[in-house]
This record gives C-alpha cells, structure tokens and sequence, in this order.
C-alpha cells in the first residue's frame, strides 16, 4: 500500500446532499481512503440547498477572491470549507452568485435542467484546479466522480500539463448513471477552449455536447476508469473497455469498495 496524496473532485456528497449512490461515496470513499494512511483533499460545488449555519461553513477568504473568465464574462470565485468532524475531513466548496445561489443543484423544482449547467461545470472545474494551485497542494491521484467533474481530466492533461502541481498526477474518472437529457448549448466548445485545449482534443463532442459525448470526453484524458455504479450505459462501459493503456475497473462490491480503490490507485502509480 503507497502513502499517497488524492484529491477528490466530488459531484455531489453527503450529508450536504441527498443520499444517492454517488453522494454516499463522495462521503465514505474519502475518509477510507484517508484512513489507510493517505492524505486528501475534497471539492464540491456550493450548492445553494447547502445549510451554511447548519455545516458551519465559511469563507476562506486567502483562496477567494479570484476571477474566472468563462464566454467573455468574469465569474468571481468563493472558497468556503466546513469540517465533518466525525470523519476529521475538511470539504471545500466551489461557490459563486450567479451559478450556485440557487436552491437547486442541476434541475429546478419542475425537474427542467437549468440552461447554464454547461457553463456551471466549466467554472466548477476550473475553481477546483486553480485553487489547488493557491494552496501549492500535489496531489498524486486525482478522483473525479460524475458529468460535472468531466471537464477535469482534459484540462489537467492539456492546460495545467506543466504546471508542478498536476503534471505528475494520475486521473480516475468514475462513470455513474448521472445522465443530463438536455445537450449543452453550441458554444459550449468555444466556452472550454483555454491555453492548451485544442479543437483535436474535442473532438469527440460533434455539434452539442450531450452525456455521452462529455462522458468520452473524460475518459479520454483519464488513465484509470471506474465503473461507479451498475447499470451503466453500454455504449460508455465499452468505450472504456477499448481505451488504450488504461486501466478499467468494474463495479465493485459495497463492502469491499475503498480498499478495491485503493489498490486501483496503487496500481496507477506504479505503472
């Protein structure tokens, strides 16, 4: 077993979130992995179902404060962190006004997905990565966990290739059975380019990004995929299956689950 630093890129969690499948492992995977001796980092967005005086959350006004250039608009971007002190974790969160103040995480309360969830995980994703960079943290594995952390592993590969926190870093993508059933906006494309990020590299969204495209897109740029829950779509699951010179894993058993991980990280870092 390697002692190693990871950092997590969770969609959503509990108890801050509904209890799904994915938010119980963005909750337990952490700290089991944190408790076979290895250091972590989580990330979340702020959503604005989250109780801030109930999870005693707060700003850390030493990361907040920058801005995020995201279709010709700056987006200022909040750190806050709250601790889960019966699993000695702190989570830090992605917050902004204009994207996360709403009382809903991706669909409003008709079940109609917001229009802007495109650009949401565009400045997600880019608030995890520079405020890693602030904290001049080096992670040794990066997990990502659903469609919203998509975008993590392409702009780690390609944007942030030489910068010292990432250029070492082994990517994991989880798939889950998160399908969004509104494809992105046309300009979501344009909205990704950044320093580094080619159109060859998007290539696999056509005219509008949708699940599957976004889904390949992550995998593309991972070197390790994890089938996060049964009843994944095939199509992705045998995407994943052809990538070459990465590594695939199947869904594991619940009570087994961390320490298969574990072992699946290990692995990644000696290859």
């Amino acid at each position: 077993m390697i002692a190693k630093k990871v950092l997590f890129i969770v969609t959503e969690m509990s108890p801050y979130l509904t209890d799904t499948e994915m938010s119980l492992v963005g909750r337990n995977l952490p700290e089991g992995i944190h408790n076979r001796g290895n250091e972590i980092r989580v990330f979340m967005p702020k959503f604005g179902m989250i109780n801030e005086r109930r999870y005693q959350l707060h700003e850390i006004i030493r990361l907040s404060g920058m801005n995020l250039i995201i279709d010709e608009t700056d987006y200022p971007l909040l750190i806050k962190v709250a601790s889960l002190q019966a699993a000695k974790m702190q989570i830090y969160f992605i917050d902004n006004e204009d994207f996360f103040c709403r009382k809903y995480s991706f669909r409003d309360s008709e079940g109609e997905e917001f229009e802007d969830n495109d650009l949401r995980c565009v400045f997600f994703v880019r608030g995890v990565l520079e405020t890693i960079k602030k904290l001049r943290w080096v992670p040794d594995l990066i997990h990502c966990h659903g469609w919203a952390t998509a975008l993590a592993p392409l702009y780690i590969k390609k944007h942030y290739k030489n910068e010292p926190c990432f250029k070492k870093s082994k990517i994991v993508y989880s798939l889950y059975g998160d399908d969004f059933q509104k494809p992105f906006r046309k300009n979501f494309v344009k909205n990704v380019k950044i320093e580094g990020v080619t159109q060859n590299d998007l290539r696999v969204i056509k005219e509008q990004a949708d699940f599957i495209s976004l889904s390949k897109l992550a995998m593309n740029f991972s070197d390790g995929i994890i089938e996060g829950s049964a009843g994944i779509n095939p199509l992705l699951l045998e995407y994943a299956k052809q990538r070459k010179n990465v590594r695939f894993l199947p869904c594991q058993p619940e009570d087994t689950y961390i320490e298969d991980f574990d072992n699946f990280y290990d692995q990644l870092l000696l290859n």
